[in-house]
């Protein structure tokens, strides 16, 4: 059982396709050098995540203990290729994609179930079966389970697009413990259900690269399209402490200035707008709220300087909050990365080795089509580079950054709060 602790901890885990290497990096210190720091293990009471993070969620939830985690972690990603992450499903498929994208020719069959349990999916461009296997295989779902029905974590919430409606679905497990209704946003919805390997694989579904996933009776998509950083659940699932891990580099006014008259010059790379198109859909509102909730958190502070102790008490009493929704002072921790993560990935592709193969030679050459007429980002090929290379770097830019915010990170976790 978790030790007692003053206040509920959450990681919530961004989506971002191959750029989630920079998460596992992150992800790798808090499991392997933090704890040396702390003296103790880290625990966290909930964890959310989407998209590729949702597939990080799931394994922090069953192997956050063992000694080995971030260890391993890096070394699923380090085993990527591009040549086998990028392997179109056929030539037929690959014809069929601009007329799908301009509403025409006929649908795809569904393809059915996989041996791994995987259900029922509508077909995309490249063949995921690489991916159905590290999900099957690295995570321990039955551990999992089992500490979910132990209470050893509170709650897991993996989040996905529901393709029907649009709206964000986020499947909460917490084992026998009831999952109350979100009122007051029609475009999120909670749906208690036993997680699996399908519930991560629909969320990190990348619309018409991966196959959108059936569950129950409809399809999901990459859960990024309206909730890339899933705070808003790990605040109703009661969190009061929040470790965010982005994968959005913030850049100075300075440098945006710079790139500003390069990115002009871009404009008619159909690559380049892809890429922003991308970017667009997988909006990450994260900043926008992190600054309500510390706004918030400014207000509630000086009501408790003003009123005393039990202003809060007071105030959700008044305003009869519902449970999940009681205000409170929620203290955040965020990981951002130190560079673009696209400029890397124009980086790795520029310094790739020749290719030995004619699956090599394709592959290479897909992802030189995504970078065509980019000048100092590559924002479409950094979510779909799944490579070694590109992984060895964004997992090195991950463990660093984390490391310089070791000193926050020891705040965070202190048990002083």
């Amino acid at each position: 059982m978790r030790s007692k602790k003053s206040e509920r901890i959450a990681l919530v885990l961004s989506g971002g396709g191959a750029r989630g290497a920079y998460e596992a990096g992150a992800l790798a210190y808090l499991l392997e050098e933090l704890p040396v720091k702390l003296g103790r293990q880290i625990e966290f009471d909930v964890i959310t995540g989407t998209s590729v993070g949702a597939i990080h969620a799931a394994y922090v939830a069953a192997h956050a203990a063992d000694a080995d985690a971030g260890r391993r972690l890096r070394q699923v990603w380090l085993s990527l290729s591009l040549d086998r992450a990028l392997t179109p499903r056929g030539v037929g498929e690959l014809l069929r994609a601009p007329l799908r994208l301009l509403g025409l020719g006929s649908q795809s069959v569904p393809l059915p179930p996989a041996a791994r349990g995987i259900p029922e999916r509508l077909p995309g461009l490249f063949d995921t079966g690489w991916l159905e296997e590290l999900i099957v295989k690295n995570i321990d779902w039955v551990r999992l389970r089992a500490r979910i029905d132990a209470r050893q974590l509170d709650a897991l919430a993996l989040t996905a697009t529901e393709i029907a409606t649009g709206r964000s679905v986020v499947f909460v497990d917490r084992g026998a413990d009831p999952v109350a209704a979100w009122e007051h946003d029609p475009f999120v919805v909670a749906r208690p259900t036993q997680i699996g390997p399908a519930h991560a694989l629909a969320s990190a579904a990348i619309p018409l690269f991966f196959p959108a996933l059936r569950i129950d009776r409809t399809y999901y998509c990459d859960g990024g399209l309206r909730l890339n950083t899933p705070l808003a659940p790990a605040l109703r699932l009661g969190a009061q402490r929040v470790l965010v891990v982005s994968l959005r580099h913030r850049r100075a006014p300075a440098e945006e200035d710079r790139l500003a008259r390069k990115r002009e010059a871009a404009y008619n790379s159909l690559s380049y707008l892809a890429g922003k198109a991308l970017n667009a859909l997988l909006m990450d509102r994260v900043e926008q709220d992190l600054e309500r909730l510390r706004a918030l958190n400014a207000i509630f502070q000086k009501g408790l300087q003003l009123c005393g102790s039990d202003f809060l008490e007071r105030l959700n009493t008044a305003l009869q909050a519902d449970p999940g929704r009681e205000y409170r002072i929620v203290r955040d921790c965020v990981l951002r990365p130190s560079r673009d993560l696209g400029e890397i990935a124009q980086e790795c592709l520029r310094h790739r080795t020749r290719a030995n193969s004619l699956r090599q030679w394709l592959s290479r050459n897909l992802a030189w089509a995504v970078t065509r007429g980019t000048i100092t980002e590559a924002d479409l090929l950094s979510y779909i580079y799944f490579d070694a290379c590109y992984a060895a770097h964004l997992i090195e830019l991950g463990w660093n950054d984390a490391a310089r915010a070791e000193s926050e990170l020891v705040r965070f976790f202190s048990t002083e709060g």
